[in-house]
């Protein structure tokens, strides 16, 4: 039997946890290892609870969402680090786009639907994003700070191939997807992916489709 989903709640508002914790833990794939009441909490239980996914509030009375996911991603937690879903209460927050580009996996609202909740938690754990790339385009439409980035001109150390790869990936399409149009198997496009992301020094599909928006490369299919 697979482990659950080892998920760690940070919200300042206990009533919230409360919610979430309930209807996470009655799903057979996840548990909930913690909870913590703003990111100071979180960073320092992170060791400790080894959680898969951190559910994580943008606006918190002791440090905020901003600054725990640029702690997180920036060395300040030693060991494997969880996968980030910001929480807010309006989609075009420029908070939740900054958490993105500091290495968040995606946002929800936090008005959305058990199920929607349950799909993401699942789809980032596998290393996919909870947020379409038309969205991420509306999300960076906000003049919001960028963390750092690998410089344009590894995107030149891919392959044909690779670019094509990348430019349907930035577009949002999934392996399955890009296998089809390309004639190839989704384990192909799972290689090129991986290889595309370690060129580029980019931890998932998300920050794909920031670099792609940040270099003028979206939907960019040859050199």
């Amino acid at each position: 039997m697979t482990d659950p989903i080892r998920i760690l709640l940070t919200d300042d508002q206990a009533l919230f946890r409360a919610g979430l914790r309930v209807v996470l833990d009655a799903q057979d794939d996840m548990v909930v290892v913690g909870e913590a009441s703003d990111g100071a909490e979180a960073l320092a239980r992170i060791p400790e609870l080894r959680p898969d996914v951190m559910l994580l509030d943008m606006r918190m009375s002791g440090m905020d969402g901003v600054e725990t996911v640029r702690q997180l991603f920036s060395g300040a937690v030693e060991g494997p680090l969880p996968r980030v879903v910001v929480l807010t209460t309006f989609g075009l927050d420029p908070a939740a786009a900054t958490a993105i580009r500091l290495g968040a996996s995606g946002f929800l609202l936090k008005d959305t639907t058990p199920p929607f909740l349950f799909a993401a938690v699942r789809a980032v754990h596998e290393g996919s994003s909870v947020i379409a790339p038309n969205d991420l385009s509306q999300l960076f439409g906000a003049d919001v700070e960028r963390a750092p980035a690998p410089q344009p001109e590894a995107f030149q150390s891919l392959t044909d191939r690779e670019r094509i790869v990348f430019g349907w990936a930035s577009r949002g399409l999934s392996n399955a997807e890009i296998a089809a149009k390309e004639f190839v198997t989704e384990s192909t496009v799972k290689t090129q992916i991986s290889s595309i992301l370690g060129k580029l020094a980019l931890r998932d599909r998300v920050q794909l489709v920031v670099y792609a928006h940040d270099h003028g490369l979206a939907g960019a299919r040859d050199a």
